[in-house]
């Protein structure tokens, strides 16, 4: 058997601590683990893809094997041109999997070759998402236990202390 790549995709708006956990479980695991940033145009992001590839490059630096990348495609392209049979998603709880679920399906009616892997989420980041993180932050909640500091510093630069825009 050759190299286990997986890609682990996603919007990552902001990343949080919840996916870094996800990423260091998974690259002891795989490999070699792509984590694309989804770039969807339908979606108002508050970060534009390259502020999130780089936050997470910095989350990542210290994880061997594990490489950032932002795509405008499908997934299952991306797999194909990298040639990655595995696809790897986070799930917090059944809302979650019910989701994603759908998604791994229409994932393999696209291309058959490409498997899905879910990884439950380690409870004690259990509740943290990223619209969780966007919110708190704008009433001038604690974030720190939900992002690493590279995300807090990017909303602060962003929002200002007081989590309203800046300027």
């Amino acid at each position: 058997m050759g190299m286990l790549r997986v890609l682990f995709p996603g919007t990552f708006d902001p990343p949080t601590n919840g996916h870094r956990n996800i990423i260091k479980r998974a690259s002891l695991i795989f490999d070699k683990l792509d984590v694309v940033v989804a770039v969807n145009t339908e979606k108002k992001n508050l970060f534009s893809p390259e502020e999130r590839a780089e936050m997470l490059g910095e989350m990542v630096r210290d994880l061997p094997g594990v490489e950032v990348h932002i795509w405008d495609k499908l997934i299952v392209e991306f797999a194909r041109r990298h040639d990655a049979k595995l696809i790897l998603r986070g799930v917090r709880a059944l809302t979650d999997f019910s989701y994603e679920f759908e998604v791994a399906m229409t994932n393999q009616s696209l291309d058959p070759g490409i498997e899905i892997v879910f990884m439950p989420t380690d409870p004690k980041y259990f509740v943290i998402r990223s619209s969780i993180v966007r919110e708190v932050f704008k009433m001038n909640g604690d974030i720190s236990r939900m992002v690493p500091p590279v995300v807090e510093e990017a909303l602060r630069r962003k929002f200002g202390k007081s989590g309203l825009p800046a300027g």
